[in-house]
């Protein structure tokens, strides 16, 4: 069972005020549209292209109305390609997991900021990574996984990689290929892991879910929530047997090095939409969330950190 626990997120009054008062921009071309004359949006991996696209295109055309600029969509085959196109300078705009930000921050030399992140229904802004395995596995708890195979979702994705391997070490538990696991692998993303499980190629894989609502659901948010919904999952199908802390969500993010006014702009539209526009914001923040509140990149440094550790790991292999 999942025990939800407060997020170490610390919003102050200030931005949670900001959020709460915030309107959608008037419609109209914007200055900063000669610097800015095509939005290039990246889309993160983890769900099949048709989706994906299906998913962001109410956003798409509501952003394209409202600014009065084309969007280019980037669909990345997984997290790194987002993460690279920041660092190349080729996107100006992406929601991210907290280790797809670290990694940007880190590739990029900076040129980054976080906007916003999802506020759920209890109030909290975090998720938790869960490890799960089939119901007739006979698999009920971590322990039970010694010796058996675990599939990663992403190697910049916090919950499907970055977070479980953390807390596994902390545990005394080493989540090297065949040193607890008798083998690890990439499964190709979220969705695909979940797959990969149901079909036996892995006893076990890593996602992230809200940790709140009906577990049968695939609970408020999550990847498991999205497959659900999607009737690519049913819950019973699936046992999970182990939760990480709360992990604060990701970050709409965009090129710090972009025109101020631009920022303000998306900020100002992610901030109101929840409230102006329901059904698009449901459809890609994949779940029920209660909106979105602002951040700092101070908030992301404990990824940045966790990233930057598990770089030394692999150097030392």
């Amino acid at each position: 069972m999942i025990t939800r626990r407060a997020t170490g997120l610390g919003l102050t009054g200030l931005l949670l005020a900001q959020a709460a008062a915030a309107e959608m921009p008037a419609t109209g071309k914007r200055a900063w549209s000669e610097q800015v004359p095509v939005i290039r949006m990246g889309l993160l991996g983890g769900e099949n292209d048709a989706d994906r696209l299906a998913r962001v295109d109410g956003y798409k055309k509501l952003m394209e109305t409202t600014f009065q600029v084309p969007i280019k969509l980037l669909v990345a085959a997984d997290y790194g390609g987002v993460i690279q196109a920041f660092a190349a300078g080729q996107i100006d705009l992406s929601y991210m997991s907290p280790a797809a930000y670290a990694q940007a921050w880190i590739q990029s030399n900076g040129d980054v900021r976080p906007l916003s992140v999802t506020q759920e229904q209890d109030g909290s802004t975090s998720y938790v990574s869960v490890m799960y395995t089939r119901s007739d596995s006979g698999i009920t708890s971590l322990a039970d996984m010694k010796g058996k195979a675990l599939a990663w979702a992403d190697p910049n994705s916090a919950s499907g990689y970055l977070i479980p391997r953390s807390e596994f070490r902390a545990q005394g538990i080493d989540p090297e290929s065949g040193k607890y696991f008798s083998r690890t692998g990439f499964a190709g993303g979220h969705e695909q892991t979940v797959v990969a499980v149901l079909n036996r190629q892995y006893d076990a894989g890593v996602t992230w879910v809200s940790g709140l609502g009906d577990p049968l659901a695939g609970y408020t948010r999550g990847a498991l929530r999205m497959m659900v919904e999607k009737k690519m999952l049913d819950m019973k199908d699936i046992r999970i047997i182990w939760t990480s802390r709360p992990v604060l969500n990701g970050p709409l993010t965009v090129r710090k090095s972009t025109p101020a006014s631009f920022q303000d702009d998306m900020l100002a539209f992610h901030l109101a939409l929840p409230a102006a526009h329901p059904d698009i914001y449901r459809s890609i923040d994949m779940g029920s969330g209660k909106g979105w509140v602002p951040v700092k990149h101070e908030d992301f440094q404990p990824f940045i950190d966790m990233s930057q550790a598990e770089a030394a790991q692999r150097r030392r292999r």
